[in-house]
């Protein structure tokens, strides 16, 4: 049967459905105090996406990035796990406007852009599938971070930090190959905790993470950001169904065709001194459910997302010093004050 075209006599007729036929949209904006989506888009945007982009829009001030929808995670699954052909151009327009707006260029040397990469379906998953912090980091940006922050030390612990996340995530290296490299510099260094490790001391780590990557896969850790940025959304989507969110789904009777979204967000980060942290603001108790203060955990990374916390108070992962997490409470403290205005689960909308 020929195809149906909209000619002038059949627009005529039949009115112009060339608007009708626009392409999907598989990208969300977020930033500068507006969203292309809200809370109620959670089915497209997945929990997080719909309260970064709720949060972005009643004025609370959450960095810019924007959402890869959970249709693109169906589409991944049911086309040999490639992606929709619009996608990739998508992407770059929106990574332009977070450009535009955090005032970084992604793989810049001399003021690049930074990104996490995380995940987020419609109901919340703790812990279940993987996230990337710190992407768009090597041996030329990191030169850029140092003289952007004026702070080797930060630039070099985020650079170790990123080459272990990806690696364990993307390349699928067992992370105690990493941890022991750095227990064994702590004890070289004589320190007990990984903030005291100097910037000489995560110099040679970095060196030596790289080397664990290239005697594992036989390749070099990847230099190109765009890479990096594919293999992070690539494992994003592939940890939907990794063995223990499957596990979750069944327990917590979350079907498999939802699928995640991905979330492409700029860096804030918790590892530049006593006076910040990063973490997930709650305005219930999570032991209890019971609405008290505003914010009752804060936690660095991804530790907050994993719940490796301790009810009650402020948790430090191995490596975080307590001073970082009181630095930050009144600032977190104010954010999630905001966020109780938003009709959204609060404890999925940590940035």
């Amino acid at each position: 049967m020929p195809r149906a075209r909209s000619t002038a006599a059949s627009m005529w007729k039949f009115g112009d459905n060339r608007a009708a036929m626009q392409e999907p949209q598989y990208v969300y904006y977020f930033g500068d105090g507006h969203a292309d989506g809200n809370a109620k888009m959670k089915d497209v945007l997945g929990g997080k996406g719909a309260g970064l982009a709720e949060m972005t829009n009643i004025g609370v001030p959450v960095p810019p990035g924007f959402t890869i929808s959970t249709a693109v995670c169906t589409y991944f699954y049911t086309h040999g796990k490639t992606y929709p052909p619009e996608l990739k151009a998508a992407v770059a327009e929106n990574l332009a406007r977070v450009e535009k707006s955090a005032g970084r260029k992604f793989g810049d040397a001399k003021t690049p852009l930074l990104v996490s990469v995380r995940s987020g379906a419609r109901a919340s998953m703790p812990g279940m599938m993987d996230t990337i912090l710190n992407l768009g980091l090597n041996d030329e940006t990191v030169q850029g971070l140092v003289q952007s922050s004026n702070d080797e030390r930060f630039a070099l612990d985020s650079y170790r930090r990123f080459i272990q996340m990806y690696s364990g995530v993307v390349l699928e290296i067992d992370k105690d190959a990493f941890e022991h490299e750095l227990f064994a510099l702590r004890d070289k260094s004589g320190v007990t905790t990984d903030a005291e490790i100097p910037a000489d001391g995560l110099r040679g780590l970095v060196e030596t993470y790289k080397a664990i990557v290239h005697e594992k896969t036989g390749n070099d850790f990847p230099q190109d950001v765009q890479q990096q940025l594919w293999g992070a959304v690539g494992a994003v989507f592939n940890s939907w169904n990794n063995p223990r969110a499957i596990t979750y789904r069944k327990l917590n009777q979350i079907p498999d065709a939802w699928g995640t979204a991905v979330n492409v967000q700029s860096m804030v980060f918790g590892n530049m001194g006593d006076d910040c942290a990063t973490g997930v603001a709650f305005t219930r108790d999570p032991a209890s459910g019971h609405r008290t203060q505003p914010l009752t955990h804060v936690a660095l990374g991804q530790a907050g997302a994993s719940r490796q916390f301790i009810p009650g108070g402020p948790a430090l992962p191995r490596g975080g010093g307590r001073g970082q997490a009181r630095g930050a409470h009144a600032a977190a403290h104010a954010a999630a004050r905001a966020a109780t205005t938003c009709s959204c689960s609060s404890s999925d909308s940590s940035w």
